[in-house]
This record gives structure tokens, sequence and C-alpha cells, in this order.
């Protein structure tokens, strides 16, 4: 049990002042021996709301892994390490998933984490290798764990369940409520925290239709946009061709947008939500893959280019935006003989578009690639200052800056990328000389 001053200090850490009313009752349940069952809407905390108690479980002398936590999706496995590493609890973490190199994450696990996470994949391999000692793990996590059922890891989950000797606690995440449990993750006396929002009334979300002329909806779109005063929107189709054709078009129209999906390459998704986060583009066409499980924004605007087939998927979409207790507004888009599914509201509200709106604004920043990372002893403070120091930026002409294992991404205003890249050519950071340019898309 940590003492409650180091909690305090954790939370510092994050920024947060208090623990909210699941995090709390998740901290209190976690605590206890039974299992949990923790369902909770996407943007909710669910994270901390796990990891907080599972610091609590940590013993400092043992030395192997005693906690692993399975995510679906890398991009959600890199977000719980980057609440970790934040949380600045002392204990290492590692994270391994599909795309990076395997033999990286053998050598990182030489000296065991305590706290280790994973996509079921490669955690599996790991296992099949024997590169990391299971018989000090007292702790999993599933977390989105019915979208690891939805992607088909049963197999691998099964697996790796049944390779721990001593295995003591088990909590489930989950966004949906009403998920059958597989029989194989062995639930002990569960204790159910059921925070979902999908039959709250008193959620902040607004959802409007948007009726279309024509059967390919493209000019409704556009002109959605054009309306929404130049803020960001996150866009959904129901396909990955779908989603690169939509940005392709929208992009030609004068409207920055990038794509995302899960046939992408990992660093060209990485890529993809860096300039998403950073402002240095405005709109992203997705799949359901950023449904949830992403580090994006709170979005004002969440845009069904195309409906989903399954309502739980329509309400993951729209937990993107109006999250803990904010506004925000989903449109559907549909064409006048689409036909309406039964878990779409037939009293919504009609939205007819202006027809004298103008283009949005552009993006306010570029970003910046830098050659040099963690693993080159680079920082945030180092990346700030030489670039307000060598290239003489104000503090406002600087935006969101990612540092990566062995490259780096700055948000830079627009106006000043040119000077900026002309002054620091010949410069030095740390005594290296770095490749810094516009960062390709």
């Amino acid at each position: 049990m940590i003492p409650s001053q180091h909690s305090t200090q954790i939370l510092a850490n994050l920024g947060i002042m208090s623990l909210n009313p699941m995090q709390e009752a998740a901290q209190e349940a976690i605590r206890q021996d039974n299992d949990t069952f923790l369902i909770a809407p996407t943007g909710s905390g669910k994270t901390l709301g796990f990891l907080l108690p599972i610091l609590q479980r940590l013993k400092t002398d043992n030395n192997r892994v005693q906690c692993l936590v399975l995510a679906p999706t890398r991009e959600l496995a890199l977000q719980i390490e980057q609440v970790w590493k934040k949380m600045a609890t002392g204990y290492k973490v590692n994270v391994c998933y599909g795309g990076h190199p395997v033999e990286t994450e053998i050598k990182n696990l030489s000296n065991p984490p305590a706290l280790l996470i994973g996509t079921p994949g490669r955690i599996t391999d790991h296992i099949d290798r024997k590169t990391f000692s299971l018989d000090g793990i007292q702790t999993l996590v599933l977390d989105e764990f019915d979208k690891s059922l939805e992607l088909g890891f049963q197999e691998e989950m099964a697996f790796i369940i049944g390779r721990l000797p001593n295995l003591q606690k088990r909590v489930l995440v989950s966004a949906t409520s009403g998920i059958r449990i597989p029989d194989f993750i062995r639930l002990n006396a569960p204790t159910t925290l059921n925070f979902s929002q999908e039959d709250d009334e008193s959620t902040g979300l607004t959802i409007k239709l948007v009726y279309s002329e024509e059967k390919d909806k493209i000019d409704t779109l556009f002109h959605l946009l054009c309306s929404l005063n130049s803020e960001a929107a996150l866009i959904f189709c129901n396909h990955r061709e779908a989603a690169e054709r939509t940005s392709a078009l929208l992009n030609e129209r004068g409207i920055y947008s990038t794509f995302y999906h899960g046939g992408m390459e990992q660093d060209d998704r990485e890529r993809a939500l860096i300039r998403f986060r950073n402002g240095s583009i405005t709109y992203l066409v997705t799949t359901d893959l950023a449904a949830r499980g992403l580090d994006i924004p709170e979005m004002k605007h969440v845009i069904h280019y195309h409906l989903p087939l399954q309502a739980h998927e329509f309400v993951h979409r729209n937990g993107r935006t109006a999250r803990m207790h904010t506004l925000g507004t989903a449109y559907v888009i549909l064409h006048q003989d689409e036909p309406r599914p039964d878990y779409l509201d037939q009293s919504l509200e009609i939205l007819d578009l202006p027809t004298d709106t103008s283009l949005p604004e552009p993006p306010k920043f570029v970003t910046l690639y830098i050659s040099g990372g963690k693993k080159n002893k680079l920082n945030k403070v180092d990346i700030v200052g030489f670039l307000s120091q060598k290239g003489q930026l104000d503090k406002g002409d600087l935006g969101l800056i990612e540092v990566k294992d062995f490259i780096s991404f700055a948000a830079v205003k627009t106006a000043k990328v040119d000077p900026l890249l002309d002054r620091i050519k010949d410069e030095k950071m740390k005594g290296k000389k770095y490749k810094i340019e516009v960062a390709r898309p």
C-alpha cells in the first residue's frame, strides 16, 4: 500500500486534483482479493482507475514481472504506458506489440519490469520464447477486453491465462456492458462496477441528422465541415478504402485532413495521430479503430459518414465527444433512401446546412520531424530550449512536443516554420547535429 502523500504526488504528476467517482470505486475494488469487472465509457479515466490500485499491489522486493496488462491494440498499449510513465511511480514498465522490434523487447525484458503491457499476440510470442518469467505475475488486467474478443484474440488470451501459475487477481475493463465473459478467464466472484452511460439521459451528447441529396455524400460532408467554425472533428467510415478516398477528396477541396486505419504501417498511424493531436491536421477520417483506446483530444464533433452495423460501435464512436460532463455533437449523414438502423432514434433533430459557409481555416501548426529521441538523451526541455534559443521562437509559437525512442515531433506555428528552419540548419542540439524538417504526411 502506498502512502497517501505518494498518491497525491502521482495525481499532481498527472495534472489531476482528485479522482472521479469511477476511479475511487475502482481503486477500492481492485485493492480487494476478489476479481473486478469495470465498465465505464471511453474518456472516463479507466486507465488511471486500474493503474493506481495496481501500483498499490506492487512489491519493491520483487524483481520479476508482477502485473500483466493485455490491450487489443498497440495504440492502447502505448497509451497505458504513457499514463504509467507520467505517474512517475519508480517501477519499471515495458510495452510489447506487433510492429515493434522483438529484439529490442527481449533486451528490455532481460531486466524485468514490474508492469508489462502488451497485445495478446506479442505477449504470446514472448511466452513461447520464454523471454521473461511468469511466476511473479499475480495481477492480470484485460483492458478493453470486449474489443479483444471482437478482434478474435480468444485463443491468445486463453493461452496466456493458462500459463500464469500464481495469478491471484483479474481485472476486466470494458466500455460496453452486457458482454458474456468467456470461461477461460476464470473470474472469481467478481465485483462489478458499471459506470456505463449507454442509457444515461444526462449525457451532454446531442445527435443531429444531416440528409444528403446524393448517394455519394461527399458534398454534404464538405458543407458540414465548413459549418463547424474550423473546429476539429473525427469522421467515421466503415472501410479502410473509404477512409482514404474521403480524406483525399476533402484535401482536393482545400480541407486539411488525413486518414487512419488498421491497414496502415505503425509508423504512419502514429504520425497521423501526432499531427491530429498537435493541430497540424484538423480532420481525421478513420475506421472504428479510432472509436476507443486512442490518446486523442476531446472532440466537439463526431461525424458518422457511414453508420456502423452494431449499436455498441455507434455508442463507442460517440464516446469520443461529450466526455465527463462536457458538451458535444454527433452528426449522422444519411441519404434519403438509405435504411435507418434500429438503434437510431426516429426523432433526431434534422440539421439544415447553411449555404453561405466558407472553407475552414488552415491548421495553425505544422509538425516538425527531429531525428533524435529518448535513446539519444533528448527530452522535451532540450527541444523547447533549442527551438526557443537557436530558432528564436516565442512561447506561443511552439505547440505539442512528442519524444519517441529515436525520433521526436514538435508542432510549430505555420508562419514561423520557414524562418525557423533557416536559423537552425547549421546549429547543434546538446552538441550533436540532428536532422530537423517538416514531417512527411
